[in-house]
């Protein structure tokens, strides 16, 4: 009797720990990104709904729009950076927060300020992991490289976002 309880409790902590349940509770839309090197966007919330769109780029930001959770699988309703949507399977997404440059050539600079030295330039399209937002400047890290951004020079946070 007593294993059969701890064997439960073991199960309810596993459960409780198993991903997607945090962002199941996040009120929509929120932003996120791809973990998978590879991932389908799909036009329904299911495996037999047709792909519309490959993606092979781990840490694309996306947002997410909408939530449907069946018994078995949970999926999440997407917004690309183009701004094309569809669903996809939570287990393909992450909730580390990146971005991606958009516009012209933007610089990233070693402190929020635009008098402050320029470390860095990044190309539209480079994406990156995205910390310490505020007063309309976010840290923005491509693969060790970093320095703050101007907010309004990527797609990945809304506009006076705050992140610590």
């Amino acid at each position: 009797m007593r294993i059969s309880a701890w064997a439960a409790l073991v199960v309810a902590a596993i459960g409780a720990l198993a991903p997607g349940d945090a962002s199941a509770q996040r009120k929509t839309p929120y932003y996120a990104s791809i973990s998978a090197g590879q991932a389908r966007m799909r036009t329904g919330p299911g495996r037999n709904y047709p792909a519309i769109w490959l993606y092979r780029r781990a840490d694309l930001p996306i947002r997410v729009v909408a939530v449907y959770n069946d018994r078995d699988q949970s999926w999440r309703k997407i917004e690309d950076p183009d701004g094309t949507q569809g669903w996809m399977q939570t287990n393909l997404l992450s909730e580390r927060r990146t971005a991606i440059v958009t516009g012209a050539v933007t610089e990233l600079r070693d402190s929020p300020d635009f008098s402050a030295r320029v470390q860095w330039r990044a190309a539209p399209g480079v994406v990156g992991r995205i910390s310490k937002c505020a007063q309309g400047w976010c840290y923005f890290d491509v693969k060790g490289r970093g320095g703050y951004v101007e907010q309004s020079h990527i797609w990945g946070t809304d506009p006076g976002e705050v992140l610590p």
